[in-house]
């Protein structure tokens, strides 16, 4: 059996944390590692102690018929990226990297191009983590240089989604 590469290895750990997701849309997952190490984890999910879509039923973004990678400031959910970040020391984070998985809801696939959204995008920015792992399927994947974001700003030009 052959061994499984680490990236791919980091990749499905954020597939398996984005079960506990509770998005009706996509579930994401992501991870932190730094130095082979495990430093954070995170999902989608509604703050601490509100009710999430999945308990109320209803996705507003859906709803309104938000395309995606728009409008997040109206969804009910703090961002796997996000909830990750939330969890980890910023001395770990500095020079990390952050593995992200999107799957679809609907029928189990993965999300299409996956990206962070321009909020996550800032947020990743300011934890000083380096390289960002977005999977497209089971075995492959993009690699992200976090300084492209910065260098490469698209909310100046005012583009949005993705």
């Amino acid at each position: 059996m052959a061994r499984r590469d680490k990236i791919n290895y980091y990749l499905d750990l954020a597939e398996v944390v984005s079960q506990r997701g509770t998005c009706l849309r996509r579930r994401y997952g992501a991870v932190i590692v730094k130095n082979d190490e495990v430093i954070s984890t995170g999902y989608v999910g509604a703050p601490r102690g509100r009710q999430n879509c999945s308990d109320i039923g209803v996705c507003i973004r859906e709803k309104l018929q938000i395309p995606r990678g728009e409008r997040y400031e109206l969804c009910r959910s703090v961002h796997a990226e996000m909830n990750a970040i939330i969890s980890a020391p910023r001395d770990k984070m500095i020079g990390a990297a952050m593995f992200l998985t999107g799957i679809n809801v609907k029928d189990g696939s993965y999300v299409s191009n996956g990206m962070c959204c321009s909020m996550c995008k800032r947020v990743v920015i300011n934890s000083g983590i380096e390289t960002v792992y977005i999977r497209d399927d089971k075995d492959s994947y993009r690699v992200i240089k976090v300084s492209d974001w910065i260098e490469n700003d698209e909310s100046v030009e005012g583009v949005r989604g993705y």
